[in-house]
């Protein structure tokens, strides 16, 4: 089943490729690498969960908003590849998770995107991931992913 196929049967629908919120281009492609810059876990330009995760953002709505933040980079892959179909597989994700003091589970929250591309992707969703813990992220956002994917030339 094809990338398109699985997220109308999970029901999910890509969003537009969010535009740039500084000094920097959204991805770079190489070849048939293309690298995203961070993406923040906006739906219709909003932010879905501001501040510390272990604070001000529970665990699952951390969880949540790294599924929105990664959906935003998967858009971001799929405009450099020129449609979702032409990704071959993810690469490696960083996820970057503004936490508390003590705040320890950002694998837990990274899982809610490494969870989703194995979903649409299969075995070509399966990546190379770091899970960080930050003090703060741009615009207070909870949740910031980077992701690198392999695409068709």
């Amino acid at each position: 089943m094809s990338a398109s196929e699985q997220l109308k049967r999970l029901g999910l629908t890509l969003p537009p490729a969010p535009v740039p919120v500084g000094s920097y281009v959204p991805y770079v492609r190489v070849g048939n690498l293309v690298f995203t810059s961070g993406q923040l876990p906006t739906r219709d330009g909003k932010l879905v969960a501001l501040g510390n995760v272990g604070q001000d953002v529970s665990l699952e709505e951390a969880t949540e908003a790294a599924r929105v933040a990664v959906m935003n980079a998967l858009a971001q892959v799929a405009a450099a590849a020129r449609g979702i179909d032409r990704i071959r597989r993810i690469v490696r994700l960083g996820v970057f998770v503004s936490s508390a003091a003590g705040f320890t589970d950002q694998p837990k929250v990274a899982n809610g995107a490494s969870d989703l591309l194995v979903s649409i992707f299969g075995d070509a969703g399966k990546h190379a991931r770091s899970a960080v813990g930050v003090n703060v992220l741009p615009l207070n956002a909870a949740v910031e992913i980077e992701m690198v994917a392999e695409v068709e030339e």
